[in-house]
């Protein structure tokens, strides 16, 4: 068999990649979603929408690569993480569109499932602060909001699942999904890899809505129609978790930061959780089989590409996201401007959701050449915050985390002024990998992996190779002065919303 087939579905598209044994791309096909938006803070996809570009694509990349399914090995999946379906167990229809991991409508019930402890009442069963990113308030949400939904829920006529879930159960019929996953709910133990009971009772979330929990790799089930049938999916990742293994992040201490949607920087630390006192997550990382589970820290970025996006899209300075590059060229500098994009409060490592964003540093002579740079540069003075609450982390738990060069991926990478900005205000060697696609060759290992396409972690190691390095070129006093601009003005944003 040639090749392996991920499925990568995410915030704004659902994409079908093929992969040969080198990890090099043979085919590939994409199809974008519309973002629904009822109401400020609110983010929806229709999941019925999700599955059927997802059927889409697994067709055209066939077509379009001239293979068939007797040429596909394995198939995995990828996803958008804490995306939340809930769907009829006999039907199959949704009860609700799909709840975008960046909706904010559950901030109040986060802080009622809180209690007099308060965000941290679940993160050293979790990992994670409540916060309104995880899957677990979206399903309370709905089972609390949608007529029926709860009656039918503990009749056990729904399911629940993130998104890898909702596309397994449309592939395949089985209603499960992989640690990676279950470990962004709030509804897993991090420890026994197992749902949590009396966090499913304190949700309010009958057990049996819940899929089965399965590692990163292993034959699930084969798909039951369509171009693929027959050929089994053995492989699921969360597509932050995903793309860290593509990366080759397998030995305790790498990391690699994607720059999509929103930024997500990894730190693989080995098989035993790590709880972080600075701010960040700490989430599953991968299982193969029957080993043991890896574990990460994270530092989960809401909105950096998206930023890009609402330049183009709401306020129509440019027409293409690639135009921004071009723009920001035009002078030398932000002209004073900082933008901070707390559209969805703020992530990792300050966790605010009562702040909402900011333009900050605003003059006569600031045009929109200066803008479209505060726009870029706000996604690496997020990434640097990110960083140094990982070097702390490190340095109180005294973790090996030598990061001489800083592994990127994802489509914001192709803007080398991001880049070699990101490397200035790091301090750090930027490093982009020859195969860019590293979301989806991930899950392709794992899926790969579980059927002896690929042989061992060797396998993948030898495969990842660098394309380009930028280099920091920027004075200390010059980075200084960057930073402290950069914290006013993220200061500027808390507070705003009760």
């Amino acid at each position: 068999m040639r090749y392996v087939a991920a499925i990568d579905q995410g915030t704004t598209s659902s994409r079908c990649i093929l992969f040969d044994r080198r990890g090099h791309v043979a085919g590939m096909a994409q199809r974008e979603h519309e973002q629904i938006f009822p109401h400020p803070g609110w983010v929806e996809h229709d999941a019925e929408t999700l599955w059927r570009n997802t059927e889409f694509v697994l067709g055209a990349v066939m077509d379009e690569a001239g293979v068939d399914a007797a040429d596909i090995a394995a198939v995995g999946v990828t996803n958008q993480r804490e995306t939340t379906v809930v769907w009829d167990r006999e039907t199959g229809v949704p009860v609700h569109n799909a709840i975008v991991w960046q909706d904010t409508r559950t901030d109040r019930l986060c802080t009622e499932l809180g209690g007099s402890v308060g965000p941290t009442r679940y993160a050293d069963r979790t990992g994670l602060p409540l916060s309104t990113y995880f899957a677990g308030p979206k399903l309370r949400w709905i089972l609390d909001t949608v007529p029926g939904a709860r009656e039918r829920a503990e009749a056990g006529q729904l399911c629940f699942g993130t998104v890898d879930s909702w596309l397994l159960w449309r592939l395949t019929g089985r209603h499960i999904t992989d640690v990676t996953n279950a470990s962004r709910t709030m509804l897993m133990d991090l420890r026994t890899l197992r749902w949590d009971e009396r966090i499913c009772a304190d949700f309010g979330v009958p057990m049996a809505m819940l899929p089965q929990i399965h590692s990163s790799s292993e034959v699930y089930a084969e798909i039951t129609a369509g171009p693929l049938a027959g050929v089994p999916v053995s492989g699921i990742l969360g597509d932050q978790q995903a793309a860290t293994f593509g990366q080759a992040c397998l030995s305790p201490g790498d990391a690699k930061n994607t720059y999509g949607t929103g930024n997500f920087m990894l730190l693989n630390t080995g098989n035993t959780p790590v709880f972080s006192s600075h701010g960040l997550l700490t989430t599953v990382c991968y299982r193969l089989g029957d080993q043991p589970a890896v574990y990460a820290l994270e530092g989960s970025i809401a909105v950096t590409g998206s930023l890009v996006q609402w330049f183009r899209d709401n306020l129509g300075i440019i027409s293409d996201a690639a135009e921004i590059e071009a723009l920001a060229r035009t002078v030398d500098d932000n002209g004073g401007a900082y933008i901070v994009p707390a559209f969805s409060g703020l992530f990792a490592p300050r966790w605010r959701p009562d702040a909402r964003g900011v333009i900050a540093g605003l003059t006569r002579f600031v045009n929109k050449a200066h803008l479209a740079r505060a726009v870029l540069e706000s996604t690496a003075f997020q990434t640097r915050e990110v960083i140094d609450a990982m070097r702390a982390d490190a340095e109180s738990q005294r973790l090996e985390l030598e990061l001489g060069t800083l592994k990127v991926d994802g489509g914001m990478v192709a803007n080398d002024l991001l880049m070699q900005f990101q490397a200035d205000i790091l301090d750090l060697p930027v490093v982009r990998p020859s195969v860019n696609e590293t979301t989806a060759l991930g899950a392709a290992y794992a899926a790969g992996l579980a059927v002896g396409y690929w042989s061992g972690l060797d396998d993948i190691r030898a495969n990842w190779s660098a394309d380009k390095t930028w280099h920091p070129d920027m004075s200390a006093e010059d980075r200084k002065d960057h930073l402290t601009a950069w914290n006013k003005a993220v200061e500027r944003t808390y507070n705003w919303a009760d």
